[in-house]
């Protein structure tokens, strides 16, 4: 049997690396228009359709799709996922019964959706989904949909974590080296009136997990929140996440922003994102629907595994 070609995320592997990067900076797409797959409806699919976001995807990590259909219809993120390999749902405390959560500004009671960031029209920091979770339920993929937009701003920012990867490594592999430690960022425990809601949780910034195509894929778990939440103190950690912090405050080409219209949504693989703060129009408040998954896009088909609902709250940043 044949070995296994060398991982470029292999720090000891640097021409795997080389190639890796000249591949991937040649193929990805270089402004946000590039992201963008005109489909008919994203509940039906035609295989062209299908193709295409398959293919931008496997280019940028993310794609985003642009269709005429502007309904309340909170079945369209999990049934467009089902036909990208998107089929382990993941159910978060403050979504609804169907796993599929509103993101609109809330007028809950507080101690609900009010307390936390999505349910705003504050800004949201760079995070991926689902930091605060354990690795057995790493968030790999994730659907937004657009069914009204803010009146203003709503701005979304999105980045190719193999990016964000490549910028780290090529400054200083000894950093990609200290976010690749299992104790590299964790989140404390969470109290509450019983006792520990949520222990606390370490893990990895940058982890490898078995790809599609049988090679290595690249996972990032981040927040730029500063509160609750603890780095590894060492000296090249701290010096990481002060880079991140910088290259994702810049105008860094492969940063890309646009604002989701209705009828449009992101399909990625947990790419790092942001929202600026937004306006609503008082008579069409901004409401998307999100849908967590366990898998890549593009995963193989899987047996119906129910994904117990957990309480995994989203914090403020």
């Amino acid at each position: 049997m044949a070995a296994n070609p060398p991982s470029p995320f292999d720090l000891n592997q640097p021409e795997a690396y080389a190639r890796w990067r000249a591949a991937k900076l040649a193929t990805q797409p270089t402004c946000a228009e590039d992201l963008i797959v005109d489909v008919a409806d994203p509940r039906r699919l035609s295989e062209d359709e299908r193709a295409a976001l398959l293919h931008t995807c496997a280019r940028a990590n993310m794609v985003v799709y642009r269709s005429p259909v502007v309904d309340e219809d909170k079945s369209l993120p999990r049934l467009l996922g089902a036909q990208l390999g998107l089929h382990r749902l993941d159910a978060n405390w403050l979504a609804d019964e169907d796993g599929i959560s509103p993101i609109a500004v809330s007028t809950q009671r507080p101690g609900a959706r009010p307390d936390f960031i999505p349910y705003t029209d504050k800004p949201i920091r760079w995070h991926t989904d689902g930091y605060y979770h354990p690795l057995s339920r790493r968030i790999e993929g994730m659907v937004l949909h657009c069914v009204r937009a803010a009146g203003e701003g709503g701005i979304s920012g999105l980045v190719d974590h193999d990016r964000v990867y490549i910028a780290l490594r090529d400054a200083n592999p000894a950093w990609v080296r200290a976010l690749m430690a299992p104790d590299a960022m964790t989140i404390p425990e969470r109290a509450d009136d019983h006792g520990v809601a949520r222990p606390a949780q370490s893990g990895p910034v940058f982890s490898v997990l078995p790809g599609l195509d049988g090679g290595p894929a690249l996972h990032m778990r981040y927040t730029a929140r500063t509160r609750s939440i603890a780095w590894k103190d060492e000296p090249d950690t701290r010096a990481a996440v002060a880079f991140l912090e910088q290259w994702l405050s810049s105008d860094a080409p492969w940063i890309f922003r646009l604002r989701l219209q209705p009828g449009m949504g992101l399909v990625c693989n947990n790419v790092p994102h942001e929202r600026s703060a937004f306006t609503d129009d008082p008579l069409r408040p901004r409401l998307l629907y999100r849908a967590r998954f366990l898998d890549r896009v593009g995963a193989p088909p899987v047996s119906h595994c129910p994904v117990p609902r957990v309480d995994q709250p989203e914090l403020l940043v």
